[in-house]
């Protein structure tokens, strides 16, 4: 005897709702960790069974931090470099993405494919011809060595040829009738209509700028440069680790991402789900 379609719906909705609590709680298991043992002395961070809520909060360690590294200075240059490479990803991987879904020019589609393939080609591989160019430019050991290279997206192209893709061809058609150029219809008609999928370029570009340590642990030497990433690295001595420190330092480097997301991610989810109709 087969269960009733009702009874079936609810099985499959139970079932969807507890993976998305399982999911969910591997995903904020690790970060109620780091909080936690933001809040410990060292000797308490890797404690068996693990103390979810020790015996005695240390909140100085939210103010010793700054005394002990100039943590101002390393968030500074993380959002100076992340706001700096989003706004670049966001414009050059947009206008990009409008020559290769609305213009027509002969090759365009072979281009385009070339041009993705590149995100396959593992960083490894270009490392050193790219520090190299660097070092010949002589823009080693300054924000233009990391500005240049991440200036420029093969993921960010093709997230906004996707969404361009999902919008009409008549609308350019019929601006390009009214004499309207390829810079304005770009300007006044596909940005408009594309704000989901620039919002949701901007906060992936950002997080992943803030969070890149291999970058600024190559190309920045000086310590009034270092990111947020490379101070934090400070607190690895050469026989220990000030586990608690790094953790509360991680802890406030995590604060302006939650802030991004939170205002951001009704656009963020719009423009991933958008971006995937066609292609």
């Amino acid at each position: 005897m087969t269960a009733p379609p009702r009874s079936r719906s609810l099985a499959r909705s139970v079932l969807a709702y507890t993976g998305l609590i399982v999911v969910t709680a591997l995903v904020l298991v690790p970060f109620a960790w780091m909080v936690s043992s933001s809040l410990k002395q060292d000797n308490e961070v890797f404690a068996v069974p693990i103390q979810w809520i020790p015996d005695e909060l240390r909140w100085s360690n939210f103010a010793e931090i700054w005394e002990r590294i100039p943590l101002l200075t390393y968030l500074g240059n993380s959002a100076f470099l992340s706001v700096t490479v989003t706004c670049l990803q966001v414009l050059t991987g947009s206008f990009a993405a409008y020559g290769f879904s609305k213009v027509r020019f002969p090759g365009r589609d072979a281009l385009f494919l070339a041009y993705i393939g590149t995100i396959a080609v593992p960083w490894q591989a270009y490392m050193v011809p790219q520090y190299i160019m660097m070092q010949k430019a002589e823009l080693t050991d300054t924000y233009w060595s990391i500005i240049l290279l991440q200036a420029f997206g093969a993921f960010g192209v093709f997230l906004m040829r996707q969404y361009y893709m999902s919008i009409p061809d008549d609308l350019c058609e019929a601006a390009r009738i009214d004499g309207l150029s390829e810079y304005g219809i770009y300007r006044r008609i596909m940005l408009p209509l594309s704000k989901p999928a620039l919002a949701s370029l901007a906060l992936l570009t950002f997080v992943n700028t803030w969070n890149d340590y291999m970058g600024p642990f190559i190309y920045l030497t000086s310590n009034e440069l270092w990111t947020v990433q490379l101070g934090l690295r400070s607190f690895v001595g050469q026989y220990d680790a000030e586990y608690a420190m790094i953790m509360t330092g991680a802890v406030l480097s995590v604060l302006p991402i939650l802030v991004i997301f939170l205002f951001g991610q009704r656009y963020f989810i719009q423009g991933i789900a958008t971006s995937g109709l066609k292609g």
